[in-house]
């Protein structure tokens, strides 16, 4: 064979297995470039992150419209990577519902009343122990105190909150005139699911407490399975509880305070960045909602006189029977049985001791002496 003709089929050869091997090179290429897009896409995707939150505050109340404002802002910051949406109405379920939904990752978070979360964390509910209060200015001294102690303890057991949004001082309400322990006589009482200071107090006094949670409390009214609630004003309002009682005693039983936690798991998926633009914008909403909650409390209150709630004055000589046996209970629950923390509870009391060996008038605001 000619040596031209050899060297003729090896250049062909040659440039046959060059262009197939450079389509062969552009193919697998090609699909590495769609597998790379598609990584890419899908980090995109799971870095935007949707916390879900429940809460029993319904569409159109100011605690959804203060939050969802916050989501907005937060979406904003975070260019879309943190996103919140909101179940409101109480849709979830009931705080222990809400809490397992939580755990299993179906939730990341929820509001919450102190006595929601007395599984989980049984210091929350300090502040809201029967006639432990008997001024809103006693309550925002011993808070100052030990507000940061009770959100670090709360983190500690795997829940972020961004503080507390005072709910004011819960109060009898019902639909016969009470002035005494003895007008409680054979009626049935509501206490939130998870109080066991109020129930166990209820109970020495030989009345009928009820608990049942925040979100069955109208229907129980409804039904007649309740007879008295204890509530704050605006608590009372905006559940439409009011629309079942008759009477208001404005003598201040127990004092109320919500919170927003988020599964700590959930949220240190976060970016440190994102992380501080959550905390930033959910503590100024609380920060705001602590001011607009006082107001709201009192405004509550004069609307409930005028849809013709009757006022009536506890009897100033029985006061100190209701003090006197929830002293009692709290001592056993908190300090005895040493079941909770009672370092924190010898500390709120010493902390009410110095407030009133300095502010000696405040047993007026109830029409009794310390």
């Amino acid at each position: 064979m000619p040596r031209l003709t050899i060297i003729s089929k090896l250049n062909k050869l040659i440039y046959t297995y060059t262009y197939m091997d450079i389509i062969k090179m552009f193919r697998v290429l090609g699909c590495r470039i769609v597998v790379l897009s598609l990584l890419l896409f899908a980090t995109h995707v799971s870095a935007a992150t949707v916390l879900k939150l429940a809460t029993i505050a319904p569409d159109g109340s100011q605690w959804m419209t203060d939050h969802r404002a916050a989501a907005d802002r937060i979406k904003k910051r975070t260019e879309g990577r943190v996103s919140l949406k909101f179940y409101g109405g109480g849709v979830m379920g009931n705080d222990r519902k809400v809490l397992r939904k939580i755990r299993i990752g179906q939730l990341q978070g929820a509001a919450f009343t102190t006595s929601g979360l007395v599984d989980r964390y049984p210091a929350m509910t300090l502040y809201g122990m029967p006639f432990m209060f008997r001024s809103l200015e006693e309550v925002d001294y011993v808070r100052q105190k030990m507000d940061p102690q009770l959100i670090q303890g709360l983190e500690e057991t795997g829940l972020v909150s961004f503080g507390f949004a005072g709910g004011g001082f819960a109060n009898f309400m019902s639909r016969e005139p009470l002035k005494s322990h003895q007008d409680l006589q054979g009626k049935k009482i509501w206490v939130p699911e998870g109080d066991v200071v109020s129930f166990t107090a209820l109970q020495a006094m030989n009345l009928s407490p009820s608990a049942l949670p925040v979100s069955d409390v109208l229907t129980g009214l409804q039904t007649g399975l309740l007879d008295v609630i204890v509530a704050p004003p605006a608590g009372a309002l905006l559940l439409q509880w009011y629309t079942k009682v008759k009477y208001l005693n404005p003598l201040p039983v127990a004092y109320t305070l919500g919170l927003l936690a988020i599964d700590k798991r959930a949220f240190e998926r976060l970016s440190e960045a994102d992380q501080a633009v959550v905390r930033e914008e959910l503590t100024e909403v609380y920060k705001n909602l602590e001011e607009t909650n006082k107001r709201d409390n009192i405004a509550a209150r004069d609307a409930l006189l005028a849809n013709g709630i009757k006022l009536v004055e506890a009897d100033p000589k029985d006061i100190p029977y209701w003090r006197e046996v929830a002293a009692t209970t709290s001592e056993k629950i908190w300090k005895e049985s040493g079941s909770t923390h009672p370092e924190l509870y010898g500390e709120m009391l010493s902390l009410l001791d110095t407030y009133r060996a300095t502010n000696s008038a405040v047993g007026a605001v109830v029409g009794t002496p310390n």
